[in-house]
């Protein structure tokens, strides 16, 4: 149920004079632990619901992902409250929920736009905790928005259950105790595709990569480059795009005399589509180069920019968190239950935030209490299963959960436009996983939990 805005002035009076003395002492934030006379910042007590917020980009680039995962918490809240078929609550294990909210206390939510900018991502999440008085704060579909709202989150004492951010940054430079991630990151994706493009392309490619100019676009070309690198491939060039471009053609064009014999698009969203149908519409899936066949590789692939982007997919390796053709138990209850709800069935994006509420409310339960440094605590090192791509572990150093990973191709005969992806290889968890220190995850702290400070 969605709850709406009130003024509360008492409430925001007390916040006021907070970001006052906050800004008088030179600090960057503007929350009090004890704005309310509570142990932790908006602590419910004895209220008989609790308020998550759900922050998705509602406009820009990734706006069709937003629109799937406030479809996919919409769903998760109806069965965290008891209605429905319940999904993944019957499949995950273990499991603390009862479906009668969490804690006792139904589910509301208020939502936000992020616009895929992580100014409005922060604004947005910040009227989330300053005047609706959130417990929680997920969502996203952009690693710097993402990345922004984490550290927001860290700063005001609220948890954050990041959504589809695939930087390596999230929980690596940019990590913090307060912020967790289900989703898989760049470094993943290289680690599923390199022996597969081996396999199919050989050992002598040279390539081009098209890069979105910000966080997750860095990471992800740094992955699959050394990925690459490391079976024998050569890069020929790296360009820089920027987000949201639309139009381009003046980046495709000086590929055509490059010499590479491979486009790499390190995009997402409506970026791919657009730069996958203009690199298409341009020839280059026609050419020939070092005399063999032009390829094209996608390496974060999601279902709805595959039907963006339509039979231009077709052939195209990538890989994905989570596909919705996967015979799993956990899978398919979340497809039935998704697809009963809205008629077609859900995207990475729609599963990955609908596992994420599931996750923080199982972590609740089990610690008793919405205390942020509690539901952390209980997070971390939590082993589960039930709810796709298998076991599953959030690692209690970065929080980052480790699991199976996918590896998907554009199919080349699609019963239906929901079928255009196929996946051609379960990456086990073993091949995608990395130490702690490892370099393209060094620099950051996860620091120390705060309950709102």
């Amino acid at each position: 149920m969605s709850k709406n805005p009130t003024n509360n002035w008492s409430r925001r009076d007390v916040l006021k004079a907070s970001a006052a003395s906050t800004a008088i002492a030179g600090a960057p934030m503007f929350f009090s632990r004890h704005a309310y006379g509570a142990d932790f910042l908006n602590n419910p007590g004895d209220s008989g619901t609790v308020t998550l917020g759900f922050n998705v980009p509602q406009s820009g680039a990734y706006a069709d992902e937003g629109a799937d995962e406030l479809r996919a918490y919409k769903l998760a809240v109806k069965h965290l409250n008891g209605e429905g078929d319940g999904g993944m609550m019957n499949t995950l294990q273990p499991s603390a929920l009862k479906g009668n909210g969490i804690l006792g206390k139904k589910v509301e939510y208020v939502t936000g736009d992020t616009q895929t900018k992580s100014d409005a991502a922060r604004a947005s999440a910040k009227r989330m905790i300053e005047k609706d008085g959130v417990v929680m704060v997920t969502g996203g579909s952009s690693s710097g928005v993402a990345i922004a709202v984490q550290g927001l989150c860290q700063d005001a004492g609220i948890i954050f259950m990041a959504g589809l951010t695939h930087s390596n940054d999230t929980t690596g430079k940019d990590k913090k105790a307060n912020g967790f991630r289900h989703f898989f990151n760049a470094y993943m994706s290289g680690a599923a595709l390199g022996p597969v493009l081996e396999k199919e392309y050989g050992k002598e490619r040279n390539a081009y990569h098209l890069t979105a100019d910000y966080t997750w676009g860095w990471t992800q070309e740094a992955s699959i480059q050394a990925s690459t690198e490391n079976i024998g491939w050569s890069t020929a060039e790296k360009v820089m795009t920027p987000v949201g471009a639309g139009d381009f053609s003046q980046y495709i064009t000086p590929i055509l005399n490059s010499g590479a014999d491979t486009l790499i698009l390190n995009h997402y969203g409506k970026d791919m589509i657009n730069s996958l149908t203009q690199a298409i519409q341009f020839g280059l899936k026609d050419k020939q180069v070092n005399g063999k066949d032009f390829q094209i590789i996608v390496p974060l692939y999601s279902r709805l920019m595959a039907q963006g982007a339509g039979e231009n997919v077709k052939g195209i390796f990538g890989s994905t968190n989570w596909h919705w053709s996967l015979s799993d138990a956990g899978s398919q209850a979340f497809v039935k239950s998704f697809g009963q709800e809205y008629g077609f069935p859900p995207s990475q994006a729609a599963h990955t935030c609908y596992v994420q509420t599931l996750l923080y409310a199982d972590a609740c339960e089990r610690a008793g209490t919405f205390e942020p440094c509690a539901v952390g605590a209980s997070l971390e090192g939590h082993k589960f299963d039930g709810l796709g791509n298998g076991p599953t572990e959030y690692r209690a150093e970065d929080h980052q959960c480790f699991k199976d990973v996918l590896v998907v191709k554009g199919n080349d005969n699609p019963t239906s436009q929901f079928d255009l992806l196929e996946v051609v290889e379960v990456t086990p968890r073993a091949q995608v996983e990395y130490a702690v220190d490892h370099p393209m995850f060094a620099g950051g702290d996860l620091g120390s939990c705060n309950n709102g400070a």
